[in-house]
């Protein structure tokens, strides 16, 4: 029996996501082409319309495509891929997608949130039924169209076009109920199915949060959060360690005695003080959170680095690179950094699940990213105030927390 392959994953995830998000892709290239078309053929300050969730939309669906093409196409990738899928890859693969494709995966807007009355602490599986209002505003001009058209495609935060109910019943009037609190709708002011109104249904795979919001979709944007500080902070750590170490081992012995006596004071002072100085003067978002997670974990990493230049410099690969004439950046990036690159690599992706786990940390304590983002630490936070009655607001989160944690450290610990 052939073995099931990475490459056979990452196909699988990629047609999985075209096949059964289909609909909204096509609805999105084809308001790319209606906006590319107006904006040729208006005078208007079009552009207005090009914002952060129309940009991570439209980018999530052409890194699809290209994804899709370079995993096929490529020669090198296809044989990079063939090893046999295991825990490590899979929980990395599906970290990667729900980074790239969150938008595509659930096509919701993570804090969106309507009649909390009838959406708040829904179960894991849990279902919603909902009405939708018409449209009754007709759209002039060629602008005012792409703006309706763009509203139906790109999901925000609040719909005040539909509405959720308990249950219902429909006489000569359409009448719901929230949380038994009884509404009566005009049955003329309703999309309709022929003669029937049209009830559509709203799932939630994980349940939802105090204020109605997909817990599932909260969980796959804030994977985006988690990796991207991580991603950041480990590569201002690894720029600062490898260049104090360079400094270190290739200046004078006053210079070095200055750095690794500067490292030894930033290892006895617990990090968390200065975490609370720096967010103190510049506050928690997310530059701040990845900046001094970056500044306060280049330490280990320079020792490392350190330890193995010296050693380095007795080499003669080295010492011969020295008498031919290259300058200081071209030994560290040239002859240097070659040598040295698994351990600095096996100490950045233990780093990585630190910064992980402490921007997690800092958002529960509300001291990450602040209410802009969803945050895992965040989610777990808001959660324990409900854990008697919602269960699933703390251990999914915390779950995903903790596997994605393990696997990062099975990868160190592998390579």
């Amino acid at each position: 029996m052939k073995k099931f392959t990475l490459l056979t994953l990452i196909l699988i995830l990629l047609l999985s996501l075209i096949l059964l998000r289909g609909n909204y892709i096509i609805s999105l290239l084809y308001l790319c082409y209606v906006f590319i078309k107006t904006s040729f053929t208006q005078n208007s300050n079009i552009l207005q319309i090009i914002d952060l969730p129309f940009i991570d939309n439209v980018s999530s669906v052409l890194l699809l495509f290209i994804s899709l093409f370079v995993v096929v196409f490529s020669k090198s990738i296809n044989k990079k891929l063939q090893q046999k899928i295991n825990f490590i890859n899979i929980v990395i693969t599906l970290l990667l997608m729900c980074f790239l494709f969150a938008p595509i995966i659930t096509v919701q807007h993570p804090d969106f949130q309507k009649n909390i009355s009838v959406t708040k602490l829904l179960h894991p599986f849990s279902s919603v039924e909902y009405v939708r209002f018409k449209n009754e505003n007709n759209p002039i001009t060629e602008k005012d169209k792409l703006i309706s058209l763009y509203n139906s495609v790109i999901y925000k935060p609040y719909d005040e076009n539909i509405i959720f109910f308990d249950s219902s019943q429909t006489d000569t009037e359409f009448k719901c109920f929230q949380a038994g609190e009884e509404i009566v709708i005009d049955k003329s002011l309703l999309v309709t199915d022929g003669k029937e109104i049209k009830i559509y249904n709203k799932f939630f795979p994980l349940g939802t949060d105090e204020f109605g919001r997909d817990v599932f979709t909260r969980i796959i944007f804030g994977s985006r959060i988690s990796l991207l500080v991580g991603f950041f902070a480990v590569l201002i750590s690894f720029l600062l360690g490898i260049i104090l170490a360079y400094i270190a081992t290739q200046s004078g012995r006053l210079l070095n005695i200055v750095i690794s006596r500067l490292t030894d004071l930033f290892l006895t002072v617990p990090a968390i003080f200065f975490v609370l100085l720096f967010l103190a003067f510049f506050g928690n978002n997310l530059i701040s959170v990845i900046l001094v997670l970056g500044f306060t974990g280049w330490m280990s990493l320079f020792k490392i680095a350190k330890s193995e230049m010296i050693s380095v410099k007795q080499k003669e690969f080295f010492l011969t690179a020295k008498l031919i004439g290259l300058n200081k950046r071209e030994l560290l990036i040239k002859e240097i950094l070659p040598v040295i690159i698994v351990p600095v690599i096996v100490n950045l992706i233990f780093q990585f699940s630190n910064v992980i786990l402490a921007e997690s940390a800092l958002s529960f304590l509300g001291l990450g990213t602040g209410n802009e983002y969803s945050s895992w630490g965040r989610m777990i936070q808001s959660g324990q105030r409900y854990l008697s009655e919602a269960w699933w607001l703390v251990i999914i989160p915390g779950l995903v927390l903790i596997i994605t944690l393990l696997a990062i450290n099975e990868a160190g610990r592998k390579l």
